[in-house]
């Protein structure tokens, strides 16, 4: 229905406002459907760089699965690097790679650390504080690799700080020994 839509708005004039809603939803349906290659095909057939940039952004707003926001933060990254504000751009690259860290946990427990999908130190903390240490060995193995040569807000540095910060906790014992007196 959504490419009957647009052969039709090619063949009437159609408010180019209902064109780009028109898009950003048949985009959103291809992204929930996992079609990431018809939903490429569908960004590669807007014409206008501007309205393209705007569907995506406005897909990502939206929040879709992980996928979904793994494939726009990737594509706006890819085609949009000058056009977006240094702000915007260090948000989307922050989401590409936790969505990256993301795919690295088990599938079933990727629902619960969604929310912080947009922001992997606070993701990496989180796994600590549940005591998930084998996922946050793969989940800083994967952080590394990313953030080589890029700046999104955090650095290697700033992981570093965190592990050590958490390592220096589990070694406190929240209590003294008591004397044994005979």
């Amino acid at each position: 229905d959504y490419e009957l839509c647009e052969e039709w708005g090619h063949l009437y004039p159609v408010p180019r406002e209902d064109l780009i809603n028109l898009r950003r939803e048949h985009l959103l349906h291809l992204l929930e459907m996992g079609d990431m290659e018809k939903a490429l095909q569908l960004l590669q057939r807007i014409e206008d760089p501007g309205i393209c940039l705007a569907i995506s952004e406005q897909c990502l707003d939206q929040h879709p699965n992980l996928a979904a926001s793994h494939f726009l933060a990737d594509y706006l990254t890819a085609h949009f690097y000058t056009s977006l504000t240094t702000a915007r751009l260090n948000e989307i690259q922050a989401l590409y790679i936790g969505s990256k860290v993301l795919l690295t946990l088990p599938e079933l427990s990727r629902v619960n650390y969604f929310h912080l999908s947009s922001r992997p130190l606070l993701m990496l903390e989180q796994l600590l504080v549940n005591m998930k240490v084998d996922w946050v060995a793969v989940a800083v193995q994967t952080l590394h690799q990313l953030l080589a040569g890029q700046e999104i807000g955090f650095t290697v540095e700033d992981i570093n700080n965190l592990l050590s910060k958490y390592a220096e906790k589990a070694l406190k014992f929240p209590f003294t020994l008591k004397e044994k007196r005979s």
